[in-house]
């Protein structure tokens, strides 16, 4: 058996390895805490997107640009 002739499990086990440096070395993920009362209308408009983290990004970046239009 050749070293690159791998088990199942050890390919998943190896790719669980390389995204978890990956995501060490890359990402940074962020915790959003909302309350079920005050925020229902965030949290409504956040569970009809398909895409959640898209359109957080997009509204973040569309006011990073109406900021630096004001400068």
């Amino acid at each position: 058996m050749a070293q690159t002739d791998f088990t199942p499990e050890e390919r998943r086990a190896r790719r669980a390895r390389q995204q978890s440096d990956y995501d060490k070395r890359a990402t940074k993920a962020v915790y959003l805490k909302l309350n079920r009362g005050t925020d229902a209308d965030i949290l409504e408009a956040l569970e009809a997107e398909p895409n959640k983290q898209g359109y957080v990004k997009r509204l973040i970046r569309e006011d990073l640009a109406r900021r630096a239009a004001r400068e």
